[in-house]
């Protein structure tokens, strides 16, 4: 994982600078982890648990009564074997300049690992903005 943070700091720096979309930072997170993995696959919002869409019971942020089914979750990241149950590492990311808390997120990262099975879930803070790009957080859970 630290490898695959340095790498990112290193070679996509811009991204965390300018603050783009966490979307793009995770995906290039992923492209260098994928090389740290060799025989799993390394997704981005990755939504499929075999032929169905990856649910999970979640307290909601924001309820609907209407919603009577789970959650479709979407996960920033996670290393797996597609089309089987073996699931490894699920993270979530956030930039500093989001201004929702990462409750949220060690909500998902927990439920990961009890429902889904994941081994290892990781919570990631990166600092963005006009700044010294950096990891502020990183926290297995």
């Amino acid at each position: 994982m630290h490898a695959a943070l340095a790498t990112l700091l290193r070679a996509d720096s811009d991204l965390l600078v300018f603050d783009v979309n966490e979307r793009s930072i995770t995906h290039r997170l992923a492209v260098y982890l994928e090389r740290h993995f060799p025989g799993w696959n390394v997704d981005c919002e990755y939504n499929r648990d075999f032929e169905d869409p990856k649910r999970m019971d979640l307290q909601r942020r924001n309820i609907d009564s209407a919603d009577t089914q789970a959650t479709t979750v979407f996960p920033d990241i996670i290393v797996h074997k597609r089309g089987t149950d073996q699931n490894l590492v699920v993270i979530e990311m956030k930039k500093s300049s989001n201004p929702d808390g990462p409750g949220f997120d060690f909500q998902k990262l927990n439920e990961f690992k009890a429902q889904l099975g994941y081994q290892f879930a990781i919570f990631i803070e990166v600092r963005t903005g006009n700044c010294d790009p950096s990891v502020n957080r990183i926290e297995w859970v």
